[in-house]
């Protein structure tokens, strides 16, 4: 790969690993707004809103997050002509309503309450909105084509008869040479890291690309699977103006978990908590997120249902596995690239793949830098 993509896979490396261990970071740095579980009968959603909106009367509430012990993460957006607000998500405490800080996920952090999702919009985007979405979405195209480029360039050489086998040509790829020169050394690393890392690393580059080109995504495990992703929401082409104002977040909380309840005994799982409830398509629907016995992640939950905001009739239902092949091959590429499978020793060992994910690209620079140099030698 050129050296200007590795370049960015130095950042998202390292922020990644960091990212792993995010809500233990913010226990850490911020307590205040993660304390941790505590003991007390939590709010319902409806209640949480009013107390969000009343402590901001010029925003509305767009989505609320119950996955944080201990704290309830409310994201709001200014009504109508108000002026911009200045943070984007409000903390409250679950038990009693009372706020527990404000954080802004774009530009650079000016408290530190803002330094870890600052950290995720580096990872994620750059921390420069479209543009970075952009830059870092090739790069992952780019890092998935080249996985398979790389891989092949592994491949021991065509030639003629040999008294050693396929397989034993192959095998110095796989190992470090030691007492070579440091050329030599990155390029072992390189090769060798890359080969023994190849399925989690495909696994972090298209995960990567069906976070930020999901168009591009859909796409091609539409043609080589059963996929349907969040396709299966339908829209609708009213204009918002046109319509009858939406059922408020308590009657949505109980019309979501009506319908979830509805499919869970249909279908025969069960409904472990309510992660989240969101707002959708400028408030036409509902969507209601639980974790459930169909999730193969620890934490948040993909088991949703999606409902109209007027009426309270169903709009599609997500199964995070089972229902479809590429729709299960998405939920685990999603929860691998995560750390949200298989406990803490996996999250340890990606948070040192981030790690490792910088170092093979710093080696990949610093061997495209010496090939460039021999070459512009020659070329002289």
């Amino acid at each position: 790969m050129a050296k200007v993509p590795q370049g960015f896979l130095v950042i998202v490396g390292l922020t990644g690993s960091l990212l792993v261990f995010w809500l233990e970071i913010n226990q850490w740095l911020t307590p205040e707004l993660y304390p941790g579980e505590r003991p007390g009968v939590a709010l319902d959603v409806g209640k949480l809103v009013a107390r969000a909106e009343t402590l901001v009367p010029q925003a509305r509430v767009t989505n609320v997050y119950l996955g944080y012990p201990g704290s309830v993460m409310i994201g709001m957006e200014p009504r109508g002509s108000a002026p911009a607000l200045d943070f984007e998500f409000l903390h409250l405490d679950p038990v009693d309503g009372r706020e527990r800080g404000r954080v802004t996920w774009s530009g650079l952090p000016r408290h530190k309450t803002d330094i870890m999702p600052f950290v995720y919009a580096l990872h994620m985007y750059l921390a420069w909105a479209d543009v970075g979405a952009w830059i870092v979405g090739a790069v992952a195209l780019l890092w998935t084509i080249d996985c398979f480029v790389a891989f092949y360039l592994t491949l021991p050489p065509k030639t003629g008869p040999s008294r050693k086998s396929w397989l034993s040509r192959w095998k110095p790829a796989w190992l470090i040479k030691s007492g070579g020169s440091f050329y030599r050394l990155n390029f072992d690393i390189h090769r060798a890291c890359g080969l023994w890392l190849w399925p989690l690393l495909f696994v972090f580059a298209w995960s990567s690309v069906s976070f930020l080109y999901p168009n591009v995504y859909a796409r091609v495990m539409g043609t080589l699977f059963d996929y349907v992703g969040e396709s299966h929401v339908a829209h609708s082409d009213a204009p918002p103006e046109k319509l009858p104002g939406p059922m408020d977040w308590t009657a949505a909380q109980e019309t979501g978990r009506r319908l979830m309840a509805a499919e869970a005994q249909a279908r025969g799982f069960t409904v472990d908590r309510l992660v989240a409830l969101n707002r959708l398509d400028e408030g036409r629907l509902y969507q209601y997120r639980v974790h459930s016995s169909l999730d193969v992640g620890e934490k948040n939950g993909g088991t949703t249902v999606t409902f109209d905001a007027r009426t309270g009739e169903s709009n599609g239902f997500g199964l995070p596995v089972g229902a479809r092949s590429g729709d299960t091959i998405t939920t685990w590429l999603v929860e691998l690239h995560t750390a949200n499978v298989f406990g803490l020793p996996y999250r340890i060992f990606v948070s040192f793949l981030g790690i490792t994910i910088a170092l093979l690209s710093s080696t990949g620079i610093y061997i495209w830098w010496r090939k460039r140099g021999a070459r512009r030698r020659r070329e002289a």
